[in-house]
């Protein structure tokens, strides 16, 4: 079990102010594609990536910590591998960048993606984080002409889907819809 002073140690950055991310340096610690995340915390800076290795102990701690239960690491690799699209999102830190933010997608990869496992870490949650991820994850998905898009979200989380314009399944409490335009 995780304790609660979990986040506060690791995430908290003290009086360390962040480097400045160069090209280089992002495209070398987080891949070709990574982009930095804004973010209304001046002091530190977050970067979306699709090609940086997932460490799966830092995913299931992530997940673990919005209180998902446990999964068996033998069938999160297999997930991963099967996934069409898979997002981290990281805290920049040139010595040991810090996994806070997740998502991946499923699907055909020409008409339809399903879109699963959205985490932001309880201790970023409500700074908008969460938005940007599905904002980065649409982008990714419109590129690849992908027209419309599922997820399957908990009653919980319903609003926070609903406020960004995806349309609820009939019953409006689990599945939700996107449609390109």
């Amino acid at each position: 079990m995780i304790s609660k002073s979990w986040g506060r140690n690791l995430f908290n950055t003290g009086d360390n102010k962040p480097s400045s991310l160069t090209v280089e340096e992002r495209s070398l610690l987080y891949g070709q594609d990574a982009k930095e995340c804004p973010s209304n915390n001046k002091d530190l800076t977050f970067v979306f990536s699709q090609s940086r290795q997932l460490d799966l102990i830092e995913l299931e701690q992530l997940l673990y910590s919005v209180g998902w239960s446990r999964r068996p690491l033998r069938r999160v690799k297999r997930a991963l591998d099967h996934s069409m699209l898979k997002v981290g999102l990281w805290i920049h830190d040139s010595r040991f960048p810090r996994l806070v933010g997740f998502a991946r997608c499923t699907g055909d990869d020409v008409i339809e993606a399903t879109v699963w496992d959205v985490a932001i870490h309880p201790f970023y949650q409500n700074s908008g984080l969460g938005k940007q991820l599905m904002a980065y994850i649409l982008q990714n998905l419109r590129e690849k002409r992908i027209s419309r898009v599922t997820l399957f979200a908990d009653p919980g989380v319903v609003d926070f889907y609903k406020s960004q314009g995806w349309t609820l399944e009939p019953k409006g409490n689990r599945c939700a819809f996107w449609y390109s335009t």
